[in-house]
């Protein structure tokens, strides 16, 4: 049976061979603040592998977005490093390698959805005939094929998070760095846009770290699972998800689902 093969891997354990996408090694991320200095990261070891689909789940202020922010650049690690393809991350962000999506989509509202997908195009400085031709792909990918003259305000809340996925993916990034793109939505959505999702990702493979506080969505969606301590963050676990794809929502009453939720829950009562 498939809950038999639900595997924790410590970070030290994981298998070292084969490519890496991302790789963080021995990393520490330190604040300072007023009151002094606040560890967010501690000792972070972890290989994510190409085209893996990869979820961080952990208790608030372990430092779940703090790995995103290093592995966009965004942050420098106080201690260790990260690298893309063995590169730095300066290479892959000057490459265009990396794509970020947030839980607000960040629109710009007074541009319509096809000029809200263009923006990173027109700042990368893409022709206007090339421009157009990805600006029509990416939005037939993500569903919203038919709406480009619309503004934000006309849009739902699942159709906002769309056109964030698409801006996004407009310039081809290979990585996909989300942070819990779909927090603030209705339950109903959010089951409907996990699986929007997978298809995406299934169709453009890219190399994506979902962070998500939901033991179900990290389940639903993985290929793996890293568990995260309290703060200082670090990496309790990496669990296996042999869960098959391609999955569909009545995937989450079979029992592997539910021992794979409930190995997850046990890491996470631990952390």
């Amino acid at each position: 049976m498939l809950t038999d093969k639900i595997v924790a891997l410590h970070p030290a354990d994981a298998p070292a061979d084969g490519p890496v996408a991302i790789q963080f090694q021995a990393v520490d991320q330190v604040f300072a603040s007023r009151r002094g200095r606040v560890v967010a990261l501690e000792k972070i070891t972890l290989s994510v592998r190409p085209q893996e689909f990869l979820c961080v789940i952990g208790p608030s202020g372990c430092g779940k977005s703090t790995i995103l922010g290093l592995t966009a650049g965004l942050l420098k690690p106080s201690g260790g490093t990260v690298t893309v393809d063995g590169g730095s991350i300066e290479e892959a962000r000057a490459a265009r390698r990396i794509g970020l999506v947030f839980q607000d989509a960040v629109l710009l509202p007074w541009r319509t959805v096809c000029e809200n997908v263009a923006l990173p195009l027109e700042v990368l400085q893409v022709p206007r005939p090339e421009r157009a031709v990805k600006i029509a792909a990416v939005l037939e990918l993500v569903g919203l094929a038919g709406f480009e003259n619309r503004f934000p305000h006309e849009l739902s809340g699942g159709m906002r998070q769309r056109l964030g996925i698409a801006r996004a993916l407009s310039f081809d990034p290979q990585i996909l760095l989300m942070d819990e793109p779909f927090g603030a939505l209705d339950a109903i959505t959010r089951d409907k846009m996990s699986t929007e999702l997978l298809r995406i990702w299934e169709r453009r493979q890219k190399t994506v770290i979902f962070v998500t506080h939901s033991i179900g969505e990290a389940a639903f969606l993985s290929d793996r699972v890293v568990v995260m301590t309290e703060r200082p963050g670090r990496v309790r676990a990496v669990i296996e998800n042999p869960l098959p794809r391609p999955r569909t929502l009545a995937m989450r009453d079979a029992a592997d689902f539910l021992a794979l939720s409930r190995r997850l829950r046990e890491m996470l009562e631990g952390a």
